[in-house]
Order: C-alpha cells, then structure tokens, then sequence
C-alpha cells in the first residue's frame, strides 16, 4: 500500500445494497494468488485483429478546428502518441501526483470488494487501458473472467501491454482494440453472452466537460449493454496548492507531457512549433471545479500547421486539458443522467479520491 495510506473507507448506497458489503479486503499479510497461477478458462478461442486507429485526417481537422477559436485548444486525446504515453506513466509515479497512488491503494485495499461487484464471467473493457498496472488490481480477484477487452488509442503501447499481460495471465483471453474510445466502436462479436463489465480508472472522465462526461458515460453504457456494470475512478475537489502541484511538477515532466503536443504536431502535420516558443501552466479554476492546463506563447510568432498559418501574440495561450473535480454526490448525479445507477463508492482516509461502482439501465 502507498505511503500515507494505511485505510481505505468504502461507502455503499445503502445497507447490504452491494456484494461488496459482503466481502473483505486481504489482509496485508494474506498472499495473494499469483498471476502465473491464477487459472482463468477461456471461453472464445479467436483471437480478434486490432481495429484501425484514426487517422491524420481527424488530428489535423481537430487542430485545425481549435485553432480558429479566440481561444485556441487543442483536444486532450492527441496527448497520447509514443512518447506520450511515456510521459504520462513518468508522470503518475512522480511524488506530486497523488492521483495514480492513491488510485492503486484503494484497488490494492478494495480489489476484492470491488471485483464482487463485477458480475461472474464477465467480459471486462478497460476504456482508455494504457498501463495494465491497475487492471491487475481486479484480474487478481476476478478467475473467471470470460475476456479482457483493453481499448486504447495508442496502438504501440496497448500491444506491448497485452503481450505481457499475456505473459503473465497464459489462460486469459485479451482482445485488445485500438480505438479512440471517445467514438462509438464494436466490441468483439464473439463476446456471446457473457455478461459485460467496464473498467475506466485514473479519473479520466474528469478530462471532459460534464455534459461530454455525461455522453460518454452513455455511450459507455450503449457499448456495454443494460444490466453492465462500470468501475470508474474520480478525482475529489480539494486544496487548490495540492491539485496545481500535482499538473505542474518541480521535474518538469507535466511540462514536456503538455509540450509534446506541439512536437507531434510538427511530426505528423507539418507543423512548424518551436515547443521552446513555448510554456506549460496549470491552474485551478474554482469556479469550474477544474484544473486547466495551457501552453502559453513567450513571444510574438507566427506558426504554420499543414501550411495553415496561425498567429500568436505574447503571453496568449493554447487550451489543452481540463480536468475536473467532483463531489461524491456530484459525480452521482453525473452519472445519473447517463443512466447509471450508484451501487458503491470506495474512497482513501483523506478523500483525495474515489473509486464509484455503478450500473447501467
């Protein structure tokens, strides 16, 4: 368990209303089963192709898009190219991001109570897997799983994950897909009937405006089908200094995570960014209830995308992130709208953050 967390608090609907009432944490000292031995039978042979990702058509048309705006953004999603990816994992280990530890102390004191909430033979799809550091959280509990579906944009860095997941669960269906998860996509058919779970942990969902967070968790539910089950993880409103600390490190990783936008886009569509030109800000907009992260120009300049021109004066800034903040209750009613009923909620002793079970339909 992280440093600083020696309990988790877990806050069900109501009494005996989730399985996960009925269930208890290990205790620190109780091995778990290892991967390699966890016996996971397989019930669809076929292994099923990776879809295509998008292509750079959608990513130029979205900057492109952005750009023309009187305040420039630039979509979160793009964020995850290579070198993205691999930023972002450097990010989640650094001691001013609390996000990623404290996320994992909850699933490493609550997998199993967590995983009871999942339905038996479940076919689990992670939205937006990247690292399987936390899906092993649940996997470890959960050896009947009928598939894992992870869903990630990255195509490189899913297929590198799912091969050693493989490695370490031999027994274990993985179809893995590379797809923006934001758009409507299939699973694969050969699912059958086995009942649906999703997994979509790192309080992603805070990356969109709440009527988006709301489509998506729709959406999610559409992929899904009546009577599935989500697990989703939720950042929790707190002190401004924490959460501005945690988008703007002392190392500067944040900053070459936001930075690499513009390396990408010189990259893949001709762009003509100097990142140097360039600075990161994070800051938390109270009023929002979010974290917004910019890139802001240090001097005047004139930059080409795709030979579109865009102008840029001193100190104007580019919109690449938000990242919202709820309630516990505010998240519910979040998710209310979409369609999702609360089952349980799971937080650390400080509140930092949550972890929601709900269902759908």
């Amino acid at each position: 368990m992280p440093a600083g967390l020696t309990a988790t608090s877990s806050i069900p609907i109501s009494a005996g209303s989730s399985r996960a009432c009925a269930s208890r944490s290990p205790a620190p000292d109780e091995r778990l089963p290892e991967p390699s031995r966890v016996t996971i039978k397989p019930v669809f042979a076929d292994a099923t192709p990776l879809a295509r990702l998008p292509d750079d058509q959608a990513f130029l048309a979205d900057v492109l898009a952005g750009f023309v705006e009187p305040q420039k953004t630039l979509p979160a999603k793009y964020f995850y190219d290579a070198a993205g990816s691999d930023l972002f994992e450097q990010i989640t280990v650094l001691p001013e991001y609390y996000p990623t530890r404290t996320e994992l102390g909850i699933l490493d004191a609550r997998g199993a109570e967590i995983s009871a909430d999942l339905p038996r033979g479940a076919a689990l799809v992670e939205f937006g897997s990247g690292s399987t550091v936390k899906v092993r959280r649940l996997l470890r509990h959960m050896s009947d799983l009928a598939a894992y579906v992870p869903v990630d944009v990255s195509e490189t860095f899913l297929r590198s994950e799912a091969a050693a997941l493989q490695t370490d669960y031999p027994n274990l269906r993985i179809a893995p897909i590379a797809a923006d998860f934001t758009q409507p996509f299939a699973l694969p058919a050969d699912l059958g009937e086995a009942p649906r779970a999703g997994f979509f942990p790192g309080s992603t969902i805070g990356n969109f405006e709440p009527a988006e967070a709301a489509r998506l968790l729709r959406q999610f539910g559409d992929v899904l089908g009546a009577g599935a089950t989500l697990v989703v993880g939720v950042d929790l409103v707190k002190d401004a200094a924490v959460l501005e600390a945690a988008y703007d490190d002392a190392a500067g990783t944040t900053a070459a995570f936001n930075l690499n936008l513009l390396t990408r886009i010189d990259r893949e569509l001709s762009g003509t960014f100097d990142a140097s030109a360039f600075g990161h800000r994070a800051v938390f907009n109270r009023t929002a209830s979010r974290i917004e992260m910019h890139l802001v120009s240090r001097a005047n300049q004139t930059v080409t995308v795709a030979g579109h021109a865009f102008a840029f004066a001193e100190g104007e800034t580019i919109h690449t992130e938000n990242s919202y903040k709820y309630t516990i209750d505010g998240f519910r009613d979040l998710a209310e709208q979409a369609g999702w009923a609360a089952i349980t909620v799971w937080t650390d002793p400080e509140a930092l953050f949550s972890v929601h079970a709900l269902r759908f339909g």
